[in-house]
C-alpha cells in the first residue's frame, strides 16, 4: 500500500506485527565535511542553512570526527573522504539507502547533490565489499531524496514519505518500491520544510518523534502520534527549531541527537524518551548544523 488516506494507512499499519526486519542498523557510514561550505543550490530550499560567513571548515571536521568516534562505541562506524566539489556530502542519508540484501541510490534535487550519487568508493563498498545489489534510482527524472524524505518504521516496514521539492509522488513510489515496504504514507510537508527527516524520526520501532510545524496538515502529524502512543514525543516550536526532530536510534535503549537539540528537548520529552526505554546521547554538531542539517542527517545506515 502506497496512499495518502492517513486512516488507511494507519488500519493497515495496525494488522502489522514488528517482524519485517532489525529495528536498528547494523552499522553506519558518514562522510567528512572536507571543503565544508554554503552550497547555494541547496539553500535555496534548505531555510535552515546558515549563511556563508558562519560556516566553519575545521570545527566541522573536528565535531564530525566526535561523531564517528562516539558511534563507534556502539556500532561499526565506517567514514568516507569527503570533496570540496560536494560540499553537502556530509549527510550522505539522503543519497544512500539500505534494506536487507540491497542498497538504493537517490535522485537529489540540486545538481550539487546529484554528484555524490556518483560516487564509486561508496558503490563499491555497498556493492563490493558488502555484496550487496544495487537499485539505482539517481538518473531518471523524480526527486526522491531516500531517508530525508522518507521516515522507515523499520520494525514494521513502514514508510512516512513527506513530500516536498526533494520528493515529488512518484519518487516516494519508487522508494516505497525499492525498499520493498509494506505500506508508505505520503503527506506534505509544510511550506518552508524540506525533508521529513527534520521533523519526523521512529525510533527503533517504538517511538517517534513529531514535531506538527513541519506538517502542511497537523492531523496527520496527530495520527503519526496516536500510532505510536504512549512513546509519541510531539516537540514545540523550539525543540523543532533546535533539530530535535532530527534524531537518530542506533540501538533499542538508545537516541542520538546533536547538543544543540539535547538542551533544547523539554524536560517532560526526555522523560516521556526515558519511559519509551531510551537514553538521550547527544554530540556538539553545531559547525556541521550550518549546513541546514543535524546528527540524523549525517548518518546512512547500514541495515
Amino acid at each position: 500500500m502506497i496512499t495518502r488516506d492517513t486512516t488507511a494507512f494507519f488500519a493497515q499499519a495496525r494488522t502489522l506485527a514488528p517482524d519485517f526486519g532489525p529495528a536498528t542498523p547494523q552499522a553506519a557510514f558518514l562522510v567528512a565535511p572536507e571543503g565544508f561550505c554554503r552550497a547555494e543550490q541547496s539553500a535555496q530550499d534548505n531555510r535552515y542553512m546558515a549563511q556563508a560567513s558562519r560556516f566553519d571548515a575545521e570545527c566541522a571536521l573536528t565535531q564530525h570526527r566526535a561523531l564517528q568516534r562516539a558511534m563507534s562505541q556502539v556500532l561499526p562506524t565506517v567514514c568516507f573522504a569527503g570533496d570540496a566539489q560536494t560540499p553537502d556530502a556530509v549527510f550522505p542519508n539522503n543519497v544512500f539507502a539500505t534494506a536487507a540484501g540491497r542498497y538504493v541510490v537517490g535522485r537529489m534535487r540540486h545538481p550539487v547533490r546529484q554528484r555524490e550519487a556518483e560516487r564509486a568508493d561508496i558503490r563499491d563498498f555497498l556493492g563490493g565489499v558488502l555484496d550487496y545489489a544495487e537499485i539505482d534510482l539517481s538518473t531518471q527524472a523524480h526527486p526522491c531524496e531516500l531517508t530525508g524524505s522518507m521516515v522507515i518504521d523499520r520494525a514494521r516496514g513502514l514508510g512516512l514519505c513527506g513530500l516536498s521539492e526533494r520528493c515529488d509522488e512518484e519518487g516516494a513510489r519508487l522508494m516505497h518500491d525499492a525498499l520493498a515496504l509494506r505500506a508508505t504514507l505520503m503527506f506534505d510537508l509544510a511550506p518552508g520544510e524540506y525533508h521529513a527527516n527534520v521533523v519526523l524520526a521512529v525510533l527503533a520501532g517504538r517511538a517517534a518523534i513529531v514535531s506538527p510545524r513541519g506538517f502542511a496538515d497537523a492531523a496527520v502529524a496527530q495520527a503519526i502520534a496516536d500510532f505510536y502512543a504512549p512513546n509519541a514525543i510531539v516537540l514545540s516550536e523550539a525543540e523543532h527549531a533546535a533539530f530535535a526532530g532530527n534524531a537518530l536510534a542506533l540501538s533499542s535503549d538508545t537516541v542520538w541527537m546533536s547538543a544543540r537539540a539535547a538542551a533544547a528537548l523539554d524536560p517532560r520529552n526526555r522523560q516521556l524518551l526515558a519511559a519509551a526505554g531510551f537514553q538521550v546521547r547527544d554530540v556538539e554538531l553545531g559547525a556541521i548544523e550550518a549546513g541546514g542539517g543535524s546528527l540524523r542527517c549525517c548518518v546512512a545506515e547500514i541495515f
